[in-house]
């Protein structure tokens, strides 16, 4: 066959093939794979890879286009990767977006362009209330709620006095508004430290011992976690002020932190324990190809592959029907890694909040158990100033 042939024959051929088999789920998922938080990065990106894998590469019969892109741990440049994978890449969903003060500068031009935004970690309390948007979608929590799990912790040991150590971040002051907002004691003392540059936490420490607190609440994740704990045990302080965290403690900071992290209690929508199949597959699955547990952060950003994957599948690949997409994106309708969750009006989960303690498993790893949920069904209470219904 001479060429010319060749070629009108390849043109035939791609004629018959069904135009929805040319197509692709284009997805922008943003992610910090440099600086000081990349561990955490790394993680996030596995999981949403393996979502993919157990997918076969495709969301009913789309092939799925993953473009990841790096933030830099910068809102400015996270705000640039956003706009260019909207405008350049044309992507049908942006998702990603582990840190609250990013998703801030990246929120306005995802919602002006109609671009569905799932954030896969970041939950600040204004997109949970007044500037929420029916084309924003969270498959994490409301940063506030996992802290109002810990004062609850806090209510049922008896803390009467507490210190409270935070950064100085969206994030930071939500999480401390959210222990706040259910604790019954007094909070004898709160330092809001720089972020992110301030790694020494000496100072803030002396404070809370001097200050004779009957505890000490924190949330510092990642790399500023780990410092935080170690000082902590420096300090003399892990035998006489009990910790209490959030997201300080968890999959990806355990290797580090090591033993100094037995004994201290967190708060987590997700443990890797819990029993539903869809977990058992994810968590057993992580494992035997990183040879490590899974952290909360890999979670959501796996539920967010399989959320998106609900929606392309329940519109037939339709990816212009926009009404139709945010319809099923509000149903959920996929088995979640935490076992049943509904959305709020404002697009948050309605979840569980859980106990969370650092044990040993049986090859002696450490690791995260489930100690019985402490919230129900909880929703934020930001929600009531989200105008949606």
């Amino acid at each position: 066959m001479n060429t010319r042939l060749l070629a009108t024959a390849m043109a035939f051929a791609l004629a018959a093939v069904p135009a929805a088999a040319q197509q692709k789920v284009k997805i922008g998922f943003l992610n910090t794979a440099t600086g000081p938080q990349a561990a955490i990065g790394q993680d996030f990106r596995r999981s949403a890879d393996l979502a993919v894998e157990h997918l076969g590469g495709k969301m009913g019969d789309l092939a799925i286009e993953m473009i990841y892109e790096d933030d830099g741990f910068k809102p400015d440049v996270g705000k640039q990767k956003t706009e260019k994978m909207i405008e350049s890449d044309k992507v049908n969903f942006l998702t990603g977006y582990l840190w609250s003060n990013i998703l801030l500068a990246s929120y306005k031009p995802a919602i002006d362009s109609e671009t569905y935004i799932i954030s896969a970690n970041a939950g600040p309390s204004q997109i949970a209330g007044e500037q929420c948007s029916p084309y924003f979608f969270s498959t994490s929590w409301q940063n506030d709620q996992t802290p109002m799990a810990m004062g609850e912790v806090l209510n049922q040991k008896g803390v009467k006095k507490l210190y409270v150590i935070a950064p100085n971040y969206p994030a930071g002051r939500d999480m401390v508004a959210g222990v706040k907002r259910t604790y019954k004691g007094e909070v004898i003392g709160e330092d809001m430290t720089k972020w992110p540059d301030q790694l020494d936490f000496a100072a803030e420490l002396s404070k809370a011992k001097a200050a004779k607190a009957d505890a000490i609440f924190t949330f510092f994740p990642g790399a500023h976690g780990v410092q935080f704990i170690t000082q902590y045990a420096q300090a003399g302080l892990k035998d006489t002020v009990p910790l209490y965290t959030t997201y300080t403690i968890d999959a990806l900071s355990l290797p580090l932190i090591k033993d100094l992290a037995l004994g201290i209690p967190g708060t987590q929508f997700w443990v890797n324990d819990l029993p539903n199949e869809a977990n058992k597959k994810f968590v057993g699955d992580f494992k035997k190809k990183y040879g490590t547990y899974p952290s909360f952060y890999g979670a959501q950003a796996y539920d967010a592959i399989m959320l998106i994957d609900s929606a392309v599948r329940a519109v037939k690949g339709d990816l212009k029907n926009k009404a139709a997409i945010g319809a099923a994106l509000k149903k959920a309708e996929f088995n979640s890694v935490r076992g049943s969750y509904k959305y709020g009006n404002n697009n948050f989960p309605i979840q569980n909040f859980y106990l969370q303690t650092v044990v040993k498993d049986a090859e002696g790893m450490l690791t995260l158990k489930n100690e019985g949920a402490v919230l129900k069904d909880h929703q934020d209470t930001y929600a009531a100033k989200c105008p949606m219904k």
